[in-house]
């Protein structure tokens, strides 16, 4: 079963148009080591050897920050499989879409030397017909996103066909189809979350100015929302359920 992504290619785009005439995604750090001869069983193990090296180089990093850099570089070379499916911001309101055809390699002298092959299809997505829940996801500032609970609405897309409506007669309601799936539920909360009675006594979780809190890893899975008490004493996890 293929998964979906969406991986920035750079802050605003900058290296979008580079990956899609090379025929690759890619992603940063730790650009003078060769990932080649590894063979990671998971993030976790990935995390273990190379957060210690992150940091060596990136002093001014907290080791928070050096295990997401570190999580996403390990999705780009290593988690996303041969035959996944990607989105890339174009930085013009379109996402080019390809498929992966094959597994790591290294470039160096480039800014993005962690790479992955792909086929980019003929026709792009716009982002104005995307669904809003699709559209907060897809947006994020993360360098990789999994979009997979969205695999029916992007196929969709791909097919030329908008996403289908949802109605109801509840007018307390404003968007009904933003409560359709889990996912969408999630986003809601995370855009209105000074509107939430959680909002008095919690903050989403940031790192380094950068709210990191939504899918957050841990060992054990992403955690929906993660979310931290505003004397810096507690976590609060959200677990949520569509319905």
């Amino acid at each position: 079963m293929k998964s979906y992504y969406r991986v920035s290619q750079g802050s605003g785009a900058k290296y979008s148009e580079e990956a899609h005439k090379g025929g690759f995604i890619g992603v940063g750090w730790l650009h003078d080591i060769d990932l080649s001869s590894e063979s990671p069983a998971d993030f976790r193990e990935f995390n273990q050897k190379h957060v210690p090296i992150f940091l060596e180089q990136n002093p001014d990093k907290t080791r928070v920050g050096a295990g997401l850099a570190c999580g996403q570089l390990y999705t780009v070379s290593f988690g996303i499989k041969k035959g996944d499916i990607v989105l890339v911001q174009d930085g013009q309101g379109e996402y080019f879409v390809g498929e992966v055809t094959g597994g790591y390699f290294y470039e160096p002298g480039h800014e993005l030397c962690h790479r992955r092959p792909v086929t980019w299809y003929p026709d792009t997505i716009a982002r104005e017909v995307m669904s809003e829940a699709l559209k907060n996801s897809s947006g994020g500032i993360t360098t990789v996103i999994n979009l997979t609970k969205y695999a029916p609405e992007i196929e969709s897309l791909l097919d030329g066909k908008t996403p289908s409506v949802i109605t109801t007669n509840d007018e307390t309601v404003e968007d009904p189809s933003v409560f359709a799936l889990e996912k969408h539920l999630e986003d809601f909360l995370v855009k209105n979350w000074s509107s939430t009675i959680l909002a008095k006594d919690y903050d989403i979780f940031t790192e380094e100015g950068e709210v990191v809190g939504q899918q957050y890893p841990s060992d054990t899975g992403p955690i929906d929302i993660l979310a931290v008490s505003k004397d810096g004493k507690e976590l609060l996890v959200a677990e949520l359920k569509k319905g």
